[in-house]
């Protein structure tokens, strides 16, 4: 047996297919100085098990991306390593049994445009063409994906741990980690011990530390567990996935995969069998407490009653089930995550400790593209694309609280197949996070929404609703109410409960000059004054979206979204030199926020305090701590609405009284409550952004229109100075002197069509980009989205005013105006009124 090394460059935990493509990866990148360890035997706790389906088309772009990718690698492995894999493209059909669900499906290939991949919308006839054992009878339609495919799970994972071995990495089975070494913030190693001897069978084995400078946790069903041992939150929990395999049936080898989901099943050839697995509706979550700790290879006991209702369904769907013999009934374990995506990158919380975990039944068609990408990560200090989708630092501490992962898990699962509806909320392990307006909010109507935990206000019901959401991909039941909430912001007043906005501290001596570093903007300004900012990485892109005060010569106050509240925190950290005297504190949850936005905000807040709100005492871009009820507060005179309004930032056990005496005399000024969605509307309308949808660390400021916010001059520059100063100086050196990627909104001619991300934006007949937002705009009188446009000779404003854009949704092309400002109040004098 090979001895284990004292030290390797990289620690890889999990000999799955995930971990095996790390390792695979990085080899191919060059770092073969690795280790990977694998408890028991390669492959053995979820990846030997699994369906092997290798489908491309994911719920967002750059998802696809990465599974178009894999795709692609498993092509080629078996010629590289010399080990079959089993991979063959025999494509797959999708069938959707009404319009809702055909409309996501066309929506979907309208999407795979963008990127080149393979797609087609196909009748129920043509669907039974190709899939000859298909019931048609109560079908809208389908698509057909001609290069998915499937593999042999354990094969295609040898396959990468061979090519990983050629290049020099070293696997280990049979070797447990039982710790995580740290020093001073960062892993440093980990701590192994033979299986065995974990079990009893050797209890004279050593434990043997290995040093490293980078450990990788891909531990599969125990990597919270891992996580853990590192003070790391990974946020999994394991559930019982089904299938079935029949006798030989005499399938052809060339039969596509099926995937039913209004039916929750797929099925796929095996043989000459064919075996269906289920995404139920409501799952049954296994405790890793009720899985052995020698767990290798294993299955759990049969349940029929459970497998039933899917099983019968997949009967009416292939009639030849019916006759079919049961060659094996499968139940074994998958980890899932709380919102379906799989969690990847550098934990927030430890320096050079990576997850690649909670794949959510879909690690071996994601394998290759994660793989990949983390590898990148790892060698060049930051991810090679916009991943906020699986980023690790989207989760919150709260999120690994056992019986929230639990009770999601029962959900979690069935979602994989039910309707993606737009605005769909999840319905387990909600109130977790609440305002202390909370109860306010909901005697008012409110209908809540869930983000990161918090419960927030999407819409609210008028009298004659019901505060619920009726799913659909045309207007829903909350249109007409949200639009009325629209309106109150555009033309009386709108209060909006931004409770959960992250909110941080940063103070001390230094902290002027670390946050002029990190900020791209200049926060050197007096104290009273709010400067609207972004941070940018080393390569220009945009890492956060935020406004910054100035408190006191040297408190600042961050504000910044709630979803990037881990993320945003975990930049600042990474970005303070160890030297300076330079301190954060997170006062997310000793702030409620009270947004007070319309032409009519001034008249109402002034019957609520003594201070001056006057423009010439209060403008636009200032605070100031004023007195309101019985309470002092911030007040940040900022929109995110485009309208005249502030901010104010109340001390939590002050909120419920602020909030009581402004609807008091609200209604003598046209107040309205407001929520989420109308927001949403009026930013859409102002062109304002939204980090993770319209900018991310793959977008620069100049890009995305927001060079105003960029001061390349100011004294000390600023982390990603010089990608903003070269990218500049190649558009002065372009035949257009503009850039060839612009950040564009459009206006639909057709105000019918709505919008949400991903539509295919058309330029003369090309497809030039895809909306990142959408949503419709009350004002405006139609549906409004935002996307960035790539065009070789530069997109100029007279490209967008001499060519026709197009927006594509489910397969249909939609005349649309595209400008470079916002078609409300483009020049901004409302909010300066």
């Amino acid at each position: 047996m090979k001895s284990l090394p004292n030290q390797a460059r990289v620690v890889i935990i999990g000999g799955g297919v995930i971990g095996c493509s790390v390792a695979y990866h990085l080899t191919k990148l060059g770092w073969t100085d690795l280790v990977l360890l694998e408890r028991r035997e390669l492959t053995c706790g979820t990846t030997w098990h699994a369906a092997g389906l290798v489908g491309q088309l994911r719920a967002t772009k750059n998802m696809t991306k990465l599974a178009q990718y894999t795709s692609e690698l498993y092509a080629t492995l078996e010629e590289e390593t010399g080990q079959a894999t089993g991979f063959k493209q025999n494509g797959s059909v999708s069938v959707a049994r009404d319009a809702g669900r055909f409309e996501e499906l066309k929506r979907g290939a309208s999407m795979a445009k963008c990127f080149g991949l393979e797609v087609e919308v196909i009748s129920p006839r043509e669907a039974r063409e190709l899939h000859p054992f298909l019931n048609i009878e109560d079908l809208d339609g389908a698509v057909f994906l001609p290069k998915d495919g499937q593999t042999n799970p354990i094969d295609v994972t040898q396959a990468m741990a061979k090519g990983a071995k050629m290049r020099g990495a070293k696997i280990f089975e049979n070797i447990k980690v039982t710790g995580i070494i740290v020093n001073d913030g960062r892993v440093t190693g980990v701590k192994t011990v033979p299986s065995s001897s974990s079990s009893g069978e050797n209890e004279e084995a050593e434990s043997v530390d290995i040093s490293a400078e980078i450990v990788v946790n891909c531990a599969g069903l125990w990597g919270r567990q891992v996580g853990m041992m590192a003070g790391v939150h990974v946020p999994l929990y394991a559930a019982e996935h089904f299938y079935i395999v029949t006798d030989e049936i005499g399938l052809p080898p060339t039969l596509p995969v099926l995937r039913d989901p209004d039916s929750w099943i797929y099925a796929k050839e095996d043989a000459g069998k064919m075996l269906v697995g289920c995404f139920e509706p409501k799952s049954k979550p296994r405790s890793l407490e009720t899985i052995p700790e020698d767990f290798s290879f294993g299955q759990f006991p049969e349940d029929w009653d459970h497998f039933e209702p899917a099983m019968l369904n997949a009967i009416h769907r292939i009639p030849k089930l019916e006759d079919a013999g049961i060659h094996t009934f499968f139940n074994g374990p998958e980890s899932f995550t709380p919102d379906d995506r799989y969690i990847l990158g550098e934990a927030p919380e430890l320096k050079n400790f990576y997850v690649a975990a909670g794949f959510n039944s879909i690690g071996i068609q994601s394998s290759g593209g994660a793989g990949k990408v983390l590898s990148e990560w790892i060698v060049n200090g930051h991810p090679p694309m916009d991943l906020w989708d699986v980023d690790i630092r989207r989760f919150h501490p709260f999120q690994v609280n056992a019986r929230y992962l639990k009770e999601r898990t029962e959900e979690s699962l069935g979602l994989l197949y039910a309707m993606h509806w737009p605005f769909r909320q999840p319905e387990t392990s909600r109130g977790v996070r609440k305002s202390v307006l909370h109860d306010r909010l909901e005697k008012s109507g409110a209908c809540f929404g869930e983000m990161c935990g918090w419960e927030r206000a999407n819409w609210f019901a008028t009298e004659s609703m019901e505060a619920r959401y009726e799913y659909s991909y045309s207007r829903q039941n909350w249109f007409e109410a949200s639009a009325s909430e629209h309106r109150a912001a555009r033309e009386k007043v709108a209060l909006f409960d931004m409770s959960s906005f992250a909110k941080f501290i940063v103070q001390g001596y230094d902290a002027e000059k670390v946050m002029n570093r990190i900020c791209a903007n200049d926060i050197s300004v007096p104290p009273g004054k709010a400067v609207y900012t972004s941070w940018l990485n080393e390569r220009g892109g945009i890492e956060s979206d935020l406004t910054v005060t100035r408190l006191r010569e040297d408190v600042f106050l961050v504000v910044t979204a709630g979803a990037s509240q881990i993320r945003d925190m975990a930049w600042l950290h990474k970005n303070i030199p160890d030297e300076a005297h330079v301190s954060i504190t997170d006062v997310t949850s000793g702030y409620a926020v009270l947004s007070i936005m319309g032409p009519e905000s001034r008249n109402l807040l002034a019957k609520l305090t003594p201070a001056d709100l006057s423009n010439e005492a209060f403008p636009f871009g200032s605070a100031q701590e004023i007195e309101i009820g019985y309470g002092n507060v911030i007040a940040l005179r900022m929109t995110y609405v485009g309208e005249l309004g502030w901010e104010i930032y109340v001390p939590t056990e002050f909120a419920q009284d602020i909030y009581d005496k402004i609807i008091a005399i609200g209604n003598k000024h046209g107040l309205k409550l407001a929520g989420m969605h109308a927001l949403n509307s009026l930013r859409l309308e102002k062109a304002f952004r939204h980090w993770g949808h319209d900018i991310a660390d793959e977008d620069t400021p100049l890009e995305a229109g927001l060079g105003f916010a960029v001061k390349l001059d100011k004294p000390g520059g600023f982390i990603g100075r010089d990608a903003l100063l070269r990218q500049k100086e190649e558009i002065s050196k372009s035949k257009n002197t503009v850039l060839k990627k612009r950040l564009v909104q459009f206006a639909l001619e057709n105000p019918e069509p709505l919008l949400y991300h991903n539509e295919p934006i058309w330029c003369n007949d090309k497809i030039v980009g895809d909306l990142t937002s959408g949503m419709y705009g009350h004002t405006i009188g139609t549906c409004l989205g935002m996307g960035y446009v790539s065009h070789e000779d530069g997109v100029s404003r007279d490209l967008l005013e001499s060519s026709i854009f197009e927006i594509e949704v489910a397969g249909e092309k939609h005349r649309a105006r595209a400008s470079l400002r916002a078609f409300y109040d483009p020049k901004s004098e409302r909010v300066r009124m």
